[in-house]
């Protein structure tokens, strides 16, 4: 895609100051950048027990999601959804990141013993449409189907 920033340039491409942030990225002995949510991506957390499935699912209707983020111990899925999403979502166990929070972020590039990578950015700046996600979250939820012939 023309004019499509690289996966190390899209996500720090929101903080208050880019080639500083990167930067501290490209040095960070985690390999992690704190960046702030609300401008250009919010994050919707679930926990890993729907979170993973709910990838599952996105995966297989859309291919390819926005980027997804996993705690350490994969007990928190983060989706990068719209800015604007946080503030609207109402929705049981599911933490929100928007304006005003900021997101753990690790280096494409780099693996990170905390938070890594499910999906990396792709450089486009695709983010997960929220209403797919939570009809993922309602089908991961529900379980898989099963074929029961008696």
């Amino acid at each position: 895609m023309a004019g499509a920033k690289t996966a190390v340039e899209w996500p720090p491409s929101v903080a208050p100051d880019p080639e500083a942030c990167r930067w501290d990225w490209e040095r960070n002995p985690h390999g992690v950048a704190l960046l702030p949510a609300g401008q250009a991506r919010d994050a919707l957390i679930l926990p890993g027990e729907l979170g993973c499935p709910t990838l599952d699912v996105l995966i297989r209707v859309l291919g390819r999601p926005g980027p997804v983020l996993v705690g350490f111990g994969d007990d928190r899925v983060g989706f990068f959804v719209p800015p604007g999403t946080a503030s609207r979502w109402l929705g049981t166990g599911i933490r929100t990141a928007g304006r005003g929070t900021w997101i753990v972020v690790p280096h494409p590039g780099r693996s990170s013993r905390g938070v890594r990578r499910l999906v990396a950015p792709d450089g486009s700046g695709t983010l997960t449409d929220p209403a797919l996600l939570e009809l993922a979250m309602h089908e991961a939820a529900a379980g898989p189907a099963t074929d029961d012939d008696g």
